[in-house]
């Protein structure tokens, strides 16, 4: 555990100290996200965020290579993660740059794929009557739309200051757990690799937070959203290639599920609003990529909550889903529903506590009001 928090506190730091630096590129570079009707901040801000966290994990992957447990995961699967993510990272930053169409956004996101499947990331398996071993062709297709469906959601929800920062920092961290728990408590070793690409993510999202939170003063962008997309889906699919399925079977029938079932509990509330939106546009008769200002977090501001306030119950929202499907894995199924239910009444509670602070101060305004006119 102590070189998998390292790892993570390395990516941190380098994050949160490269990314000033990629600020000042990004506006030298015109990578900046020009004010637009449906957006939440006022102010010119620079994209470009994926640059920073690339770079951050590179550092982070020359040091910790040589530490003598996490040194292990390095292999032919991390190549591949690491090169896939590089190409996917590139791709983002022109996007951000020079405002790419989506069918070439589309088609390099399953070039990247395609790289993953080059270097052995495949999904091998469903747990479909048992475990249901799937022919090469069925496999690739199915990496590659799982592939593409994670970086899509993951950029889909980055529409708030410091919101997909935090949901994919949440993400990681269960993704983390189950894992680490596999390599460590059930003797699956070789759950290194995605155990450590999480630790790198959860580090990366820490480190640029600071500069992402409310007031941004830099945005992760394509190039950060795609990036940490392929990096969650690369890591599910190393590990459910890696695990001896039967032998966990035997173990727990549920943990069979959860290495595919995790990513999508995880990104449940952007995938929920994603087909909303898709939904929503489709009747209006609109194209399905068109922007508007009805997402989940669009309607929880116009409750009154602040954008700080937003992002928090999202994050619990991603907690709500991914930390009980993590626990039910290897906990009785009642205490991991017991877990989701205390996460969601936290969130309930906060959002009702905004709420009526809301209410309050309008009150107190309107007094302040009443009296100054009888004054007068």
């Amino acid at each position: 555990m102590r070189e998998y928090l390292l790892s993570a506190a390395l990516a941190a730091t380098f994050c949160f100290m490269l990314t000033p630096l990629v600020r000042k590129l990004a506006m030298a570079s015109g990578a900046y996200m020009d004010l637009r009707s449906r957006d939440m901040h006022t102010d010119t801000t620079p994209r470009w965020g994926g640059l920073a966290m690339w770079g951050s994990m590179s550092l982070t992957f020359v040091i910790v290579d040589h530490l003598r447990l996490v040194g292990t995961a390095f292999g032919r699967e991390l190549t591949g993660i690491f090169l896939a993510g590089t190409f996917i990272m590139l791709l983002g930053a022109l996007d951000d740059r020079f405002d790419l169409d989506s069918l070439t956004k589309f088609a390099g996101q399953a070039l990247a794929a395609g790289i993953l499947l080059l270097h052995g990331v495949q999904i091998l398996w469903l747990p479909i009557n048992g475990i249901l071993t799937l022919p090469s062709n069925i496999g690739a297709v199915l990496t590659v739309v799982f592939v593409m469906l994670v970086i899509n959601a993951v950029n889909f929800v980055d529409g708030l200051d410091g919101l997909a920062s935090g949901i994919v920092a949440v993400c990681a961290i269960a993704f983390f757990a189950f894992s680490y728990i596999l390599a460590v408590n059930n003797g699956f070793s070789r759950a290194g690799a995605p155990s450590l690409v999480m630790a790198v993510v959860v580090g990366l999202c820490v480190g640029f937070l600071p500069h992402n939170y409310h007031p941004a003063k830099i945005f992760m962008g394509d190039s950060g959203a795609m990036f940490l997309g392929l990096l969650l889906s690369a890591s599910a699919i190393t590990l459910t290639g890696q695990i001896d399925v039967n032998a966990l079977a035997n173990q727990n029938s549920r943990s069979t599920l959860v290495p595919l079932i995790l990513p999508f509990t995880v990104l449940a509330i952007p995938l929920l609003d994603l087909g909303m939106a898709i939904v929503r546009r489709l009747r209006a008769g609109r194209s399905p990529f068109s922007a508007d200002r009805e997402h989940l977090h669009h309607r929880l501001l116009r409750m009154g909550n602040s954008q700080r306030e937003v992002a928090l119950i999202m994050y619990l929202w991603t907690a709500m889903f991914a930390f009980p499907t993590v626990a039910a894995a290897f906990a009785p199924l009642w205490q991991a529903l017991l877990m989701g239910l205390v996460i969601g009444l936290i969130s309930l509670y906060l959002m009702r506590r905004s709420h009526g602070n809301r209410k309050l101060a309008a009150r107190e305004v309107l007094s302040e009001n009443a009296v100054t006119r009888k004054m007068m």
